[in-house]
């Protein structure tokens, strides 16, 4: 093989590589990641929506280990998990049935996000209530959907209980929520529906703003926004999008299809995880140009 021969396949191989998905599973086949998150280091952490366990797998490690148990605190599942850097906490909904009924209760907890020991604990009001998932702003408040009752909470830093942002019919269902440009974004994984929630210089919330998408998406979920760009999944139909917004329209471009119930999302520099629920696993693929 000639020197220029060589040099072509060389210059192939890092496409190659990209190419290539990386995977991290869990070993337990009941565990069900229904969330995602990267902490600072690199080690991507998983909960469980079918045990009391948070998983953890350092960085470069293929297979996530039990990082955190609530067997005896609480018990129940986990919906969201995200990792803030800026409090040096995990934060992720803790789900509990209500004995003797079909209910259930949750609880935004916050772990340390190197020790995995517990530090903060707040329960949704109401008797029944979905705490799913959350979001950092600027003003570095947390932002937490609840599903069941078309809530959006807000966590100033340092407060012992969240306050209630928003409530609004048209928001029941909401899931997934991030911030695009310091603007913040919902949807609705029940009425496939994507959503503007406008604050105002005070920070109080408006009445939800429709975005239309230029293609239908079914049971929105998990979703995250970082270097500009918006990207979701479909839980439903096993694809994860990107989604540019203009104005209040969205184009819904499809990343990746044949997902395994994807419920979660993770941009990290130019790669993107995303949580396959029923394979047990976090894929990651690269992130378009």
């Amino acid at each position: 093989m000639n020197r220029l021969a060589f040099a072509a396949i060389i210059a192939l191989l890092p496409a190659v590589a990209i190419a290539q998905p990386a995977e991290i599973t869990i070993n337990d086949p009941k565990a069900a990641p229904e969330s995602i998150t990267m902490a600072p280091g690199g080690a991507l952490i998983m909960g469980s929506a079918g045990l009391p366990f948070i998983f953890r797998a350092a960085q470069g490690a293929t297979v996530a280990e039990k990082f955190i148990d609530v067997t005896n605190d609480g018990g129940g599942t986990f919906l969201g998990v995200l990792a803030d850097a800026g409090s040096n906490t995990l934060w992720a909904c803790q789900i509990t049935a209500v004995p003797g009924t079909t209910q259930r209760r949750t609880f935004l907890r916050g772990f340390d996000l190197g020790s995995g020991a517990a530090k903060f604990r707040w329960a949704l009001p109401g008797d029944a209530n979905t705490c799913n998932d959350f979001t950092v702003g600027a003003d570095k408040a947390l932002y937490i959907t609840d599903t069941a009752n078309g809530r959006i909470y807000r966590l100033k830093p340092g407060a012992a209980d969240a306050e209630l942002l928003i409530e609004n019919r048209t928001l029941i269902g909401v899931d997934g929520i991030t911030f695009l440009d310091g603007v913040l974004y919902v949807n609705t994984v029940t009425t496939n529906n994507l959503y503007r929630i406008p604050l105002d210089s005070s920070g109080k919330a408006g009445a939800p703003i429709d975005i239309w998408m230029d293609q239908p998406v079914s049971a929105p979920d998990g979703m995250r926004a970082a270097g500009g760009k918006m990207f979701m999944t479909e839980n439903r139909v096993g694809k994860v999008d990107l989604v540019t917004i203009a104005g209040d329209k969205a184009h819904i471009t499809v990343l990746k299809e044949g997902l395994g119930t994807p419920t979660a999302v993770e941009p990290v520099g130019d790669t993107l995880w995303i949580g396959e629920r029923a394979n047990n696993r976090a894929v990651a693929i690269p992130i378009p140009k």
